[in-house]
């Protein structure tokens, strides 16, 4: 790593160097302005026969350079794809092309040629000049695939966007993805309009909140968890079909389907009902799958999903029923409830209702069973406090949730529009709040007094856009399909990467043997911090490791498969049950305390939390080891005094 480290220090010095050499001979790049583009690459490729013989400028990075004494060919890479260039001394000039060969691979250039056609029939142009339009004083990295680089792939998305065509084509996709779906729903006659980030009171779903606090106003303020409440205000004022896509922030866990902001889309229309957003949403999917991936059927990894079937409606009761064998028609009370969850290993709170016990049995039996489109209709009324119950069976709302390849994919309500009974909702809903449930809502008094006003039947639905993008561009994960996903900060290392004389510095400190670490000083992630006793710990063998690798088992959901660095050359493999909380990518590179052979009673609570401290094993042999997250900067092998 030292030595990686000192090779880039190198190169980053010399293409300093290189700048300033032009700057001295009055060619600095970034005193150029402007470069007139008249075509990208794709567009040339695709349009040769008109194109052939004609004059063209492009623009883009420098991925590929040959230098063959008086001639070269290199590679300009664009928005649309790359394009190479032929680039001969006597046409563009002697000193232009003695500058040419000083570029570096990654530098912005411009190039203005004539389109041809290589011996061999590489679409190309043949170059009549060759301009420096921005010089890349850090280097591209020579390889940028695999499980190892994801998370620089995530924090870098800059570098990924070059490096990965893949990469680049999902986030247009995705950008037409957004564009398909407001074409559509300004068609069906819906006005997009915004509503506030930062609010009284988050409501209009189940979930934690960011807070905040507004200096000018000296009041503490949440970031919306939801679209709702506003967009409801909306049809009270007589806007009969309004939508919004935008960001929302809730104060959860973050894994391969969930990041803690992500984008909505919710739409409200006045005049209908469920069944209305049923038919939206069918028909919506069918448009953009028609639209972004050409058909109605379509790949998500294992599975082929048809979109253009009608999709299958099921009530939660009869999903529960077809799966796992409970019909909830014949359980009548709590006591009832309680009585299948324990007979089916289902975990339920004391808190809970019937209702949530029904929805913890369509959780644990049937959700991934959903891979084909389905609607799962009339939810328990104890978990939708937004929704108008159902007149014929009043224990149960007029409420789909939309599922596809075992993912929620929207939510929907036939909305209630009592304000008596709204009041009522949100009153169990401060109950609830009350006994700890932080993901509980409050009462909001003004959307109340909207109520009161009039609102009419409306029909209201939202979508989750990440996941919708996931699934139309068979993305594994939710980063994968956000430019700027949330990371945990890199903290010094961040800094020191943005300053060549601290990168040194750290580089050379590198180059020393390992020194003791007293692991007792070491800042534990919060997870953990009122479950570990160092004074128990430290009569253990304890050491520091990284995780070169890490991948989930197939046919577990709980366990994770590690390769782990311990500073020897032995590579230990082991498992853990912690695929809960952690995703593979997260872990790889980061150092963990490994501590082997441990003492009875050095955890506490591990039965009943179940964290990152359960018991691992290695694949070959007895040896017990216990896993702990710690500062990356801690030397692998480093050992406990």
């Amino acid at each position: 790593m030292a030595e990686q480290k000192k090779d880039t220090n190198e190169l980053i010095k010399v293409r300093r160097q290189k700048l300033a050499d032009l700057q001295e001979a009055g060619k600095n790049p970034f005193e150029i302005m402007k470069y007139d583009v008249t075509h990208h690459s794709k567009e040339i490729k695709d349009h040769f026969e008109e194109l052939e013989g004609t004059d063209v400028a492009v623009a883009g990075r420098l991925m590929f350079k040959r230098v063959m004494g008086k001639a070269s060919f290199c590679n300009v890479q664009d928005l649309q794809g790359g394009i190479q260039a032929y680039v001969a001394r006597d046409e563009i000039g002697v000193e232009e092309y003695k500058d040419f060969k000083k570029m570096d691979i990654g530098d912005i250039v411009g190039i203005k040629g004539r389109v041809f056609a290589t011996k061999t029939g590489e679409k190309s142009i043949h170059a009549t000049e060759v301009v420096l339009l921005s010089k890349s004083l850090r280097p591209l990295p020579e390889k940028f695939h695999g499980l190892t680089d994801t998370d620089t792939r995530y924090r870098q998305r800059y570098v990924d966007l070059i490096m990965n065509e893949e990469s680049k084509e999902v986030f247009i996709k995705r950008s037409k993805i957004i564009s398909k779906i407001r074409n559509y729903l300004d068609g069906q006659g819906f006005m997009e309009v915004e509503t506030p980030m930062l609010v009284a009171n988050a409501g209009g779903a189940a979930a934690r909140p960011f807070e905040t606090h507004y200096n000018a106003l000296s009041e503490d303020v949440k970031l919306r968890i939801s679209l709702e409440l506003y967009l409801k205000r909306l049809i009270v004022g007589g806007l009969e079909k309004v939508y919004e896509i935008g960001r929302v922030f809730r104060n959860e866990g973050v894994d391969t389907r969930h990041n803690p902001e992500f984008t909505l889309m919710e739409l409200y229309q006045a005049y209908t009902d469920y069944h209305g957003m049923m038919d939206l949403t069918e028909n919506l999917y069918r448009y953009l799958a028609q639209e972004v991936c050409g058909g109605t059927k379509i790949q998500y990894k294992d599975f082929e999903i048809d979109l253009g079937k009608p999709f299958e409606r099921i009530t939660m009761v009869d999903a529960v029923k077809k799966y796992s064998g409970v019909d909830f028609n014949q359980i009548n009370t709590l006591e009832e409830a309680r009585a299948a969850a324990q007979e089916h290993h289902v975990e339920y709170e004391e808190r809970h209702k019937r209702g949530d016990i029904l929805n913890l049995f369509f959780e644990e039996f049937v959700e991934d069973k959903l891979i084909q489109p389905t609607f799962v209709m009339d939810h328990p009324v104890e978990i939708s406090p937004l929704t108008k119950r159902k007149p014929e069976n009043p224990d149960y709302v007029e409420r789909f949730e939309f599922f596809m390849n075992g993912w929620e994919m929207a939510n929907a309500y036939s909305e209630l529009n009592d304000p008596i009974d709204q009041r009522e909702r949100f009153k169990a809903q401060e109950e609830l709040l009350a006994q700890g449930d932080e993901e509980a809502n409050t009462t909001d008094e003004d959307f109340l007094n909207a109520l009161e006003i009039g609102m009419p039947p409306t029909g209201g639905i939202g979508f989750g856009i990440d996941r919708m993008v996931m699934l139309l561009t068979n993305s594994t994960a939710i980063r994968d399909v956000l430019l700027f996903p949330t990371m945990k900060s890199q903290g010094a290392a961040k800094n020191a990467a943005n300053n060549e004389a601290q990168v040194e510095k750290t580089a050379a400190a590198e180059e020393k043997p390992a020194e003791k670490i007293d692991f007792s000083n070491v800042k534990i992630e919060p997870l953990f911090e009122e479950m570990v006793d160092f004074d128990t710990f430290s009569k253990s063998d304890f050491r520091a490791v990284k995780v070169e690798a890490c991948e989930a088992v197939p046919k577990s959901k709980k366990l994770l498969k590690f390769t782990l660095n311990d500073g020897t050359d032995r590579k230990r493999t082991i498992l853990s049950g912690i695929h809960e909380y952690y995703e593979p990518e997260e872990l790889v590179g980061k150092t963990l305390i490994a501590i082997v052979n441990l003492p009875p009673r050095a955890m506490m609570g591990i039965d009943s939390c179940g964290m990152l401290l359960s018991a691992i094993h290695e694949e070959e042999g007895e040896e017990k080891l216990h896993l702990l997250m710690v500062d990356d900067h801690i030397p692998a092998g480093a050992k406990l005094y």
